[in-house]
């Protein structure tokens, strides 16, 4: 099988080999076990279940919660020649139903699918009548209760599997733990173990963490030191922009970029950054999915992440090309006291959630028992202020009521137009005949969108309007009325985020929830967010041997040019020798403060100047605080546990 799925890969994508581990899995594909791969952010997963899918006849099914992932694959695919839809929440119940026509008669080579819609019965309905070659389970961590982002709608796929016996299932994942790896295998009825796994090494890449009350300066300075391209994480819109301007004023080419900005300005500036115009990019996490650039030398997060997991995937998106790239976090005191605050306000109390959801009926106006499927525009901020509630509490309840299947949050907003002509060439130049007032625009249409008999295409009213030379507001009404009397097929780009409901409304007093299921999900935040603290606070150990044995590496080997590595460096020991001499001056210490002859003294079973480059070392990095008197004590860092 290697040759031919070469070939494809050749034939497709230009590639002349495959990247480590990816030949492995597509063999075990095409053996029809299942497999779970676990490849490091930038480890070529699509690859994974594109190649054997197009080796085999029929379609491939990609189960996947990430829409703006869902559509540039489909996009990306279709620019390859490869027939690709997806469907997700939100979209027109005309185009679902264009995409299973096109299912059914054998138009579909990959069906990109949101966890949701496993739930739905036209769907199930249509997967039992085509021919599933593979399933694949991308993001396949949202199967665990134990993974940082828990999605009930995953569990519904064992239920597919039985609706189509015999095929393979490939799950992909960037970030599992021990616990999660075998909980997707037992969740997706694995007939046996059959993990792929690259490791989560990157020799190439400088994990930095720096401590300081200056975040602005620090950032200035490492922008001015390291150049080639970067990415910035924040945690919220307001600042992206703020930080953006700043380094924009310092003669640092940057933008900005967020899921509240509409589509053809993300797309814009995140081409502007990818082909170099601009240098850096500054933004939430809504941005990185998909993206491929290999030369950003530099992912700087300026606020805390919530969990190692999003850390590592983040920074993860540094230094692709394998040459040396650095990834900064930076962070004081009270980003640690914040991050804990915020992770308990994230858990809204379960009767608060109630209240919200009750609250959202009636601000849309949906009747109890009504609404299934609909959408609706949503301003989170208009919605807090009207019914009294914080915004974060709002946001925290929406996104556990999206776990538990009762909406769906859709944050992008400004998506394309979409269009697409039902009628036969015939019927539609007969149509044109009869009413010449829709002439031009009709032919516009043809001339401008290939494919639109076929399919829906993404459409702009403002281009199309002006190569008609009409009107726009007379090309919106026409289109408009072209769509009433069943000409075409016309859905307006939606420009302000969607709340979908994903059953009909229930009665504040009918929503059930899961206390046992509520708690577990709170501890294991509560988990996550503390492995990361101690990531913090841990000045002694190599970054990226943590970072490793937090997802089961536990025998890596110092990277030596992270920042607490090359601050080693600069004591001429061994890791055994340093690591044994700091536990005695700790243990020491901790007992009472000594001065340091008697310190000295007290480890004196290692050569004294050895010891005394150890104390030197703990000094400079405030493990050893020295007081005035000459005593030393070492340093009580700040409290990170929760309480």
């Amino acid at each position: 099988m290697s040759a031919e799925s070469r070939k494809i890969l050749v034939q497709y994508w230009g590639y002349s080999s495959f990247r480590p581990m990816q030949e492995d899995i597509i063999d075990s594909v095409l053996q029809k076990k299942d497999t779970l791969a676990l490849l490091p952010t930038g480890g070529g997963k699509s690859i994974c279940f594109q190649v054997p899918a197009l080796m085999m006849d029929g379609t491939c099914l990609v189960i996947t919660p990430l829409i703006a992932l869902m559509k540039d694959q489909v996009d990306g695919l279709r620019k390859l020649g490869i027939q690709a839809r997806a469907i997700y929440t939100g979209m027109h119940p005309n185009e679902i139903e264009s995409v299973y026509n096109n299912c059914l008669n054998g138009k579909t080579k990959f069906l990109y699918v949101s966890p949701e819609r496993l739930e739905n019965e036209a769907f199930i309905h249509v997967i039992s009548r085509i021919k599933i070659n593979l399933i694949t389970v991308d993001e396949a961590h949202c199967i665990s209760q134990w993974g940082y982002d828990f999605r009930p709608p995953y569990l519904r796929i064992a239920a597919i599997r039985k609706l189509i016996p015999g095929i393979p299932v490939l799950a992909v994942t960037a970030t599992a733990t021990e616990d999660v790896v075998e909980d997707i295998m037992s969740k997706l009825l694995f007939k046996e173990r059959n993990l792929k796994k690259v490791s989560f090494e990157r020799k190439n890449l400088s994990y930095q963490l720096r401590k300081t009350s200056d975040k602005t300066g620090h950032l200035l300075q490492m922008m001015k030191k390291e150049p080639g391209s970067a990415i910035i994480y924040v945690r919220n819109r307001r600042k992206t922009k703020e930080i953006s301007d700043i380094l924009n004023l310092n003669k640092i080419n940057s933008t900005y970029y967020h899921a509240g900005l509409d589509s053809k300005t993300r797309e814009t500036r995140q081409h502007d950054w990818t082909i170099g115009r601009a240098r850096v990019i500054v933004s939430t996490n809504a941005f990185g999915m998909g993206i491929d650039k290999p030369d950003v030398r530099q992912v700087i997060h300026i606020d805390l992440p919530d969990c190692i997991e999003s850390y590592f995937q983040e920074a993860g998106r540094a230094g692709r090309d394998l040459k040396p790239a650095i990834a900064t976090l930076l962070y004081n005191d009270g980003d640690i006291v914040n991050a804990k605050k915020r992770q308990k306000e994230s858990f809204p109390t379960l009767d608060k959630i109630r209240n919200i959801y009750n609250a959202l009926g009636n601000y849309f106006n949906v009747p109890v028992g009504s609404g299934k499927d609909a959408g609706y525009d949503f301003d989170i901020t208009d919605f807090s202020q009207n019914y009294n509630f914080q915004v974060l509490e709002v946001y925290s309840a929406i996104k556990f009521l999206e776990r538990e299947g009762y909406i769906q949050y859709i944050e992008s907003a400004g998506q394309f137009s979409r269009l697409y002509i039902p009628l036969n060439k015939e019927e539609l130049y007969k149509h044109i005949v009869e009413n010449p007032a829709s002439q031009r625009i009709l032919q516009e249409i043809l001339r401008s969108y290939s494919g639109v008999f076929n399919d829906y295409v993404n459409i702009n009213e403002t281009q199309l309007a002006k190569r008609a030379e009409i009107d726009l507001k007379f090309a919106v009404d026409r289109l408009t009325y072209l769509d009433k009397n069943k000409v075409i097929s016309y859905i307006p780009i939606k420009t302000k985020p969607q709340l979908v409901y994903g059953f009909e409304r229930q009665a504040a007093e009918q929503i059930q929830f899961s206390k046992e299921n509520y708690d577990f999900l709170k501890n294991n935040s509560e988990k996550r967010l503390q492995a990361f603290l101690d990531l913090i606070s841990n000045s002694l150990q190599c970054r990226s041997q943590l970072l490793l044995a937090y997802f089961g590496e536990l025998k890596s080997k110092r990277c030596g040019i992270c920042d607490v590595c090359l601050e080693k460096n600069k004591v001429d020991l061994n890791d055994i020798e340093f690591e044994s001499i700091v536990t005695l001056i700790q243990e020491k210490l901790e007992q009472r403060a000594r001065g340091l002859f008697e310190l000295v003294n007290d480890t004196k079973s290692y050569n004294e100047d050895d010891v005394i480059a150890v104390i030197r070392w703990l000094l400079d990095n405030k493990k050893i605080i020295r007081h005035k008197d000459g005593i030393l004590s070492w340093h009580k860092q700040l409290d990170l546990s929760f309480d």
